[in-house]
């Protein structure tokens, strides 16, 4: 008689011998392991049985369960890495918008279909805990998701590397909409748990801040620089697996915690001074506190060149610890790491290196600058001069006076070099200098990581072509062997598969599923572009992604919108040059032609907007507040007859975008030329079928290479020719008083329509329009306003917008950030992929 077999157990019998196989309960990947898995989880982690356990508590128990199956690849892939000759890339930035881990790391396992069967017999819906996760709030914008894109793609290509930042108690903040205008609300992600993390409490280090340096010959009669910190933070490891696709290697994103050294003064306590007793570790702890503290003020800019050193000094400590105990030589760093410093947060990282290397490692200087200079590598993502970071000297000094000798010393050595070779040219020789002179001298972070790198790129092929020709210009001229161009990518696991599952099944029932992993095989989509049949199974999809978000907006702003309808998204950080207000004037002169003539015939269109204002950028809030109140007007007007809706989304973050980007029709990347870098969010809803208005700016140059021109609306300026209106002597005014429909838009919203009769509300942003518009909307208005015309036009004739729709996903291969990673690899870092063997690598224990 057969025996019974408990849950997780195979049997097999060969040659009359029975066999009982058992399936792993932690690593194991079938329903039934799966099963046992949560289910031991819940009662042994949690301390729940299913009468009691919370939706809260299975989200726990499934993602250990996931977690676990990943920790045999992340401790082989650790054990792979330290023990072997492989070169490791280590990414730091200060900011990771990584989204939501579960549904992604089931994707990336190959088990997401296996885990919603197992939730199934449990009784619970995998989409239900999937809903329940906090996203962690540690990034913002562009900067942060990219560098969560290209942890997804280093696993996945199976590139040894590890991420560093900060593990922030609060992001930025929650977004709130009342009464129209933005509201920040904590951002406390961590208030349910990380099941994702590990804390490394035995891996730490202390970070020195303030006091000030002591010098002295030693009895060798070396001069010493001894620095006498004013107060001491410690750095606390907390890591999370970046798991590759369908590979074994899990690679590491390693995140700093700040603490005190002692967390309690009993002395202080005793005393009965209680606050005393607790005031050095809330003073530590406010480091790691809050992603991108407000900086108007001295105190902010204080903290937050603390929050970049404090990461920064961690993790070069923690890179130098791992080389040394792997048994090599301080001398050969960089033969072992390879530094990428994602824009200018980190670049405090080449006076911090020089710094370990002469005051702790007690090397020369020139050996230490040979190992320095060819660790680092810089990613600049500015074209705005502003934008590139600068620091008063006395506020550094007060901050990091080692640091402010340091970069004094390599300014001095590189100012000579730099005289001699541009002999009187005193204009050159200033532009180049670290340290900037005016009416309180300050350091330019910008140059410390241009001379102290070995490699500079941009991220576009327009925004690396203008960095030679203006912010970094002087240091082309100087290296232009250290510049290249590596256009940012993102990943088509989260932004395809995770994201839009329906479109991703009816992609691979043409074209199969390697695509995943080399996106350039989307091309394979193009034959099918003019089927009718493909073309109207296109479509439906893209209906049904446009139904799913209707009544997510409708559930979470009662606004009921057409799915029919034209779905016109402008989804990103609000920013004046990014011009979410040259939309709404398109929004108002819609809605005065309707006005004008109730029974004309337009394309219904939802207009969708969401993105978040930095706390103290006052227009940029006040943009917000005139999108709402245009929605307000719009939205309610029985004459508009729903043909347009106009929707602020709030709160956008990784997982709102999700639920965006697969349902839109057309992309809205309007920017002014010359100001966007690249650009991230254009590329994401290119590969998930929308059609792009745009200018000629950051990526949108190369999308519409790649897309073809016939299938990409183009409008606007181009950098040059905005260039050349400034320094004619643009004039706004004029494009106002000669456009009628543009000084009817404005007049409106002058006239306080918008805004209850308060003509105060928006006057401010309108007359920086008249008079001044740094970003040259009113000279763009018409040729926008055309542009849109075009694209009424063609979404009238649904089969060619499919096959354009079609068109763009299947051109889009190039902007996989797998891409973006093997040019990095080959051209800058000079690392090659590193399979990962897996340790006692047996799922099957045999009986």
């Amino acid at each position: 008689m057969k025996k019974s077999q408990p849950i997780g157990e195979t049997s097999d019998n060969t040659d009359n011998k029975q066999i009982t196989v058992i399936e792993d309960a932690r690593t194991g990947l079938s329903v039934e392991a799966l099963k046992k898995a949560i289910s031991n989880n819940l009662f042994y982690v949690q301390g729940k049985y299913p009468e009691i356990a919370t939706r809260n508590d299975y989200y726990m128990a499934m993602s250990y369960a996931v977690r676990d199956r990943m920790l045999q690849r992340w401790t082989s892939s650790v054990k792979q890495y330290i023990d072997g000759k492989n070169k490791i890339v280590s990414y730091l930035s200060a900011e990771y918008l990584l989204g939501p881990h579960l549904a992604n790391n089931l994707i990336n396992l190959g088990i997401y279909s296996q885990m919603e069967k197992a939730l199934g017999e449990l009784g619970i819906s995998l989409e239900w805990l999937i809903e329940k996760e906090i996203e962690p709030g540690l990034g913002n914008g562009g900067l942060g998701r990219l560098a969560a894109c290209y942890m997804d793609s280093l696993a996945s290509l199976e590139v040894p590397a590890i991420g560093y930042g900060i593990r922030y108690q609060f992001g930025i903040f929650e977004q709130d909409i009342r009464d129209g205008w933005q509201v920040e609300d904590t951002d406390n992600w961590l208030r349910r748990g990380n099941p994702w993390e590990i804390a490394r409490r035995e891996v730490s280090y202390d970070v020195k801040l303030g006091g000030h340096v002591q010098r002295y010959i030693d009895v060798k009669g070396k001069l010493v620089n001894n620095w006498i910190p004013g107060w001491v933070v410690k750095g606390v490891a907390y890591d999370t697996p970046i798991l590759g696709y369908q590979v074994n290697t899990a690679n590491t994103l390693r995140l700093w915690k700040s603490e005190a050294p002692k967390t309690f003064d009993f002395q202080s306590f005793n005393a009965g001074d209680y606050n005393s007793a607790v005031n050095q570790k809330i003073i530590c702890e406010n480091i790691s506190k809050v992603l991108y503290p407000n900086d108007d003020q001295i105190e902010g800019k204080r903290l937050r060149l603390q929050q970049q050193y404090f990461f920064v000094s961690c993790s070069l400590q923690d890179m130098i610890n791992i080389h040394l105990r792997s048994g090599d030589k301080i001398e050969n760093f960089h033969e072992k790491f390879v530094v990428q410093l994602n824009d200018t947060h980190p670049s405090i990282g080449i006076a911090e290196m020089m710094r370990l290397l002469l005051d702790v490692h007690r090397m020369e200087w020139d050996d230490a600058w040979k190992v320095t200079i060819q660790t680092f590598a810089y990613t600049n993502h500015t074209l705005l001069p502003e934008a590139l970071e600068t620091w008063d000297l006395e506020l550094f000094a007060s901050v990091l006076p080692r640091h402010l000798d340091m970069i004094y010393e390599i300014n001095r050595r590189f100012m000579d070099q730099v005289s001699l070779k541009y002999f009187g040219d005193r204009q050159k020789i200033d532009s180049l200098s670290i340290i900037g002179e005016g009416p309180r001298k300050y350091i330019k972070m910008a140059n410390l990581a241009s001379v102290g790198s070995f490699a500079i790129n941009g991220v576009a092929a327009l925004h690396s072509d203008l960095l030679k020709k203006t912010v970094l210009k002087d240091w082309y001229e100087l290296s232009p062997e250290k510049f290249s161009n590596k256009t940012n990518g993102v990943t088509p696991r989260r932004w395809m598969v995770l994201s839009n599952p329906m479109l991703t099944k009816l992609i691979i029932s043409k074209i199969g599923d390697t695509w995943i992993k080399h996106l350039d095989e989307l091309r394979g989509l193009e034959k099918w572009a003019e089927d009718s049949d493909f073309q109207k199974e296109w479509m439906e999809v893209k209906l049904e992604q446009k139904k799913i978000l209707s009544r997510k907006i409708y559930n979470r702003l009662g606004i009921k919108v057409n799915p029919e309808s034209l779905f016109d998204i402008q989804v990103k950080r609000i920013h004046e040059y990014k011009r979410q207000h040259l939309n709404v004037l398109h929004i108002i002169y819609l809605y005065n032609k309707i006005k004008q003539n109730p029974d004309i015939d337009i394309v219904p269109r939802t207009f969708i907007f969401a993105g978040k204002a930095a706390p103290g950028y006052r227009r940029a809030k006040l943009i917000i507040k005139l999108i709402n109140a245009v929605g307000e007007v719009v939205n309610n007007d029985p004459d508009v007859r729903d043909r347009l809706k106009v929707v602020f989304y709030p709160n956008y973050n990784v997982t709102n975008a999700q639920i965006i980007y697969p349902a839109a029709d057309l992309s809205e990347q309007i920017s002014t030329a010359g100001k966007e870098a690249s650009g991230t969010g254009n590329m994401k809803l290119s590969m998930n079928g929308a059609l792009t208005v745009g200018t000629l700016d950051g990526a949108n140059v190369e999308i519409r290479e790649c897309v073809g021109e016939e299938n990409f609306f183009l409008f606007g300026l181009t950098s040059d020719e905005v260039d050349e209106k400034k320094r004619n002597g643009y004039k706004p005014w004029e494009y106002y008083q000669k456009n009628k429909s543009l000084k009817k838009v404005l007049d409106l919203i002058n006239s306080g329509y918008f805004s209850h009769l308060d003509k105060m509300m928006f006057k401010e942003l309108v007359e920086s329009l008249i008079y001044d518009d740094q970003f040259l909307l009113l000279a763009d208005y018409q040729s926008y306003v055309e542009a849109q015309d075009k694209i009424d036009q063609a979404f009238r004739n649904k089969s060619n917008w499919a096959k354009m729709s079609i068109l763009n996903t299947a051109r889009m291969g190039k902007f996989s950030s797998d891409r973006s990673i093997r040019e990095y690899c080959d051209e800058i870092w000079k690392v090659k992929s590193v399979p990962v063997e897996l340790i006692n690598n047996s799922n099957k224990i045999k009986d």
